[in-house]
């Protein structure tokens, strides 16, 4: 099991960036790889990615959320193993701290050697910066929000 941790700080407020992340079927306009999100239910989304030339579909739930704190994710079905958290910190009344933790598993040759070379964690990295691009160049208008809870009171991300 590998493991990544990373942040951003944003210049918006803690309830708009929690409210677009909350909007998961946005995210491949600045997620690399990611080509597709189905929200399917309130707490289970599909996903569709190509990362190095692998295509993967795999279903991830929502394990606990949040507003305005965190979202947990597992996935449930597919060909990925993966699990994250991502939590939301006010700086000011104008600015957030994104923090990011990724569990995944790599699988095969390719990937192992890829998550050696830091390549996960650098595509993670260019990820966060544009999500802070993406909701920014918004000017801090969030394209959507969803506020319900998901209970769950673990520690870890679940994986």
């Amino acid at each position: 099991m590998s493991q990544v941790e990373e942040s951003v700080r944003v210049d918006v407020p803690v309830r708009t960036a929690y409210n677009q992340w909350t909007q998961f079927e946005t995210f491949p306009a600045f997620m690399e790889g990611v080509e597709r999100i189905e929200q399917r239910t309130e707490t289970l989304t599909h996903w569709v990615t190509n990362i190095g030339g692998v295509r993967r579909e795999f279903d991830a739930a929502i394990t606990e959320q949040r507003p305005d704190e965190r979202v947990a994710w597992t996935t449930v079905d597919g060909e990925a193993r993966q699990a994250g958290v991502v939590t939301f910190h006010r700086i000011d009344e104008s600015s957030t701290k994104v923090m990011l933790q990724l569990d995944y598993e790599p699988e095969g040759v390719t990937e192992t050697v890829g998550d050696k070379l830091g390549l996960v964690k650098r595509r993670v990295t260019g990820d966060l910066h544009r999500f802070k691009e993406f909701i920014e160049k918004r000017g801090g208008q969030e394209t959507g929000a969803w506020r319900g809870e998901v209970g769950g009171a673990g520690g870890g991300t679940g994986l």
